[in-house]
């Protein structure tokens, strides 16, 4: 019986007190490629017993399950609810003192135009019966001259203050429906500001034994927010070092903007599921209906994902510079800023320019004329691991030139990390058929089709360039076929993909060819459409 008189007094005194609303300060968030962990601070005074307090400034879409809620002192807190509303009984704008004048000011003047209208009323009305008294003066025409005359005076002494004293009331009506419509703008503003940023709150449930001011923290994560790193990549030229500018692109839609706060970026991913993986057994199945991605579906995929890409702006760029700390473990790589700074809830990709490097790199030039009439330069970075780089994609500048993009990726399994820079044009190549060295062949039951190449590249350049120069040979699959290589230049020949490959240092000015001649045979009744 004491514990049910205890239980109805308790609760009778918690639903008897409004909760309290409070604005908690976002002070720190660490994002993740997809995701936030957000970090709120607040204090608040909390009464002996059970108490609600009401959190506002909270994102609009968090995961319940990782909220975590610390408080000092002697404290409990019992529950925690997300929520986007509150109970209708309790004005939120009561917390906020300039809704509150507002809001009054709207309920006088919307009074006030009341009073006003029915004042005109009012004065029509009289000025109605003081026209009809007129006319009726006017048909009983029994007055003596005297009498008409202070009649007339005074019809138009008061039907002139009658008429001044209706524009006067019209006028002052019109200001201050005026004044009413600019406040109401002020209201939709200020509410906009006040609710519309952030609709998120967590309705807290606590217990304290006294009377005490508690300082709390509250941490949760939210999927409306994202990282991607990308780079600036500048060449002097190739007898220099590469300078490589580290950058993030952070962009989020908490519906929170995020003012003043330290930021921490990571390559990891939040860890909301610690089960241990196990295995199933794995059964094939047919499956006749499943869609084919042909090449040419897979690359306007491709080409989309990019225009998608390219068409996002960069807002806002910040040079943070030596004020990133970058930490690596195990599982990932994070960059800890020690500069607090805004990032708005509007979806836009914020730049911030993190770190910059001197990277040691090697380079060299690459072509196979076969597919492509172009020698590409490539750079080799050794030892990649110590600068923390992460899969994105690069902008390069070559000679103070943007000459296009590259991706970035230090996943590979070799030690040395090489970047296809781009197209070297000072670096000429042609891949032409030699006529008189190429032709067919029929014999009594075969078919033998020879043919040479020869390939011309020339160095334009004012320094020496090292070149890797490939082509390739056909590979027979069937025993009717066989494939003869005639000569390669003293090329490195793979038996196995018919790859051939020439390591080439080429002067400046210099001219250099080399030449792939190889026969064909097979059936003359035969025809091999790819050759």
């Amino acid at each position: 019986m004491k514990f049910i008189i205890f239980f109805l007094v308790s609760t009778t005194t918690l639903f008897s007190q409004k909760p309290q609303f409070i604005n908690a300060d976002l002070v720190e968030t660490t994002v993740y490629f997809d995701g936030a962990e957000l970090t709120h601070k607040f204090s608040t005074t909390v009464p002996a017993g059970t108490s609600e307090i009401v959190v506002k400034n909270i994102a609009d879409q968090i995961n319940e399950n990782t909220i975590q809620i610390a408080a000092s002192k002697d404290v409990s807190v019992l529950s925690a609810q997300f929520t986007t509303g509150y109970d209708a009984e309790y004005d939120l704008d009561d917390a906020n003192p300039k809704i509150k004048q507002i809001k009054d000011s709207i309920v006088y003047l919307e009074a006030r135009i009341l009073k006003l209208k029915n004042q005109q009323q009012s004065v029509v009305k009289t000025i109605e019966l003081l026209d009809k008294n007129q006319t009726v003066y006017g048909v009983n025409s029994g007055l003596n001259l005297e009498e008409l005359k202070k009649m007339v005076t005074y019809y138009q002494e008061k039907r002139t203050a009658l008429s001044n004293e209706l524009n006067a009331l019209q006028k002052e009506e019109m200001n201050t429906v005026k004044k009413l419509n600019d406040i109401k703008s002020k209201l939709d503003w200020n509410q906009s500001n006040e609710t519309n940023s952030s609709k998120g709150k967590l309705v807290l449930l606590v217990m304290s034994k006294t009377n005490t001011k508690i300082e709390f923290a509250i941490n949760y994560y939210s999927t409306r927010a994202k990282w991607r790193p990308f780079y600036d990549l500048k060449i002097v030229d190739t007898n220099s070092p590469m300078k490589l500018l580290y950058k993030a692109g952070i962009s989020q839609t908490t519906g929170l903007d995020w003012k003043n706060v330290k930021l921490s970026l990571s390559s990891g991913t939040p860890n909301q599921n610690n089960q241990s993986p196990t295995l199933s057994p794995w059964f094939l199945r047919f499956n006749r209906n499943l869609p084919n991605l042909g090449y040419g579906q897979a690359e306007i995929l491709q080409n989309s994902i990019k225009s998608k890409s390219a068409d996002s702006q960069m807002e806002e760029v910040i040079s943070l510079g030596s004020s990133v700390d970058i930490n690596e473990n195990q599982l990932s790589t994070s960059f800890d800023i020690d500069v607090a700074y805004d990032i708005l809830s509007n979806g836009k990709m914020h730049s911030v320019s993190m770190k910059e490097l001197q990277l040691p790199a090697t380079y060299s030039h690459y072509a196979i004329p076969k597919l492509d009439p172009n020698v590409y330069l490539l750079a080799s970075i050794k030892d990649y691991s110590q600068f923390s780089l992460l899969q994105g994609e690069a902008n390069i500048i070559l000679e103070d030139k943007y000459v296009g993009k590259t991706i970035i990726n230090p996943n590979a399994l070799s030690d040395t990390l090489q970047l296809s820079i781009g197209k070297d044009k000072r670096v000429s190549i042609k891949r032409e058929k030699i006529t008189d060295k190429s032709g067919t062949k029929f014999l009594s039951s075969y078919k033998e089709q020879t043919f040479t190449y020869d390939i011309t590249v020339r160095n334009n350049k004012k320094e020496s360039i090292d070149l890797l120069l490939k082509d390739q040979i056909p590979l027979s699959t069937d025993a009717s076929i066989t494939v003869e290589l005639i000569e390669n230049s003293k090329g490195s020949v793979n038996k196995e993909t018919g790859v051939i490959q020439w390591y080439l240092k080429i002067k400046p000015g210099e001219t250099l060819s080399k030449r792939i001649s190889y026969l064909v045979k097979y059936p003359k009744d035969s025809f091999i459409g790819n050759l």
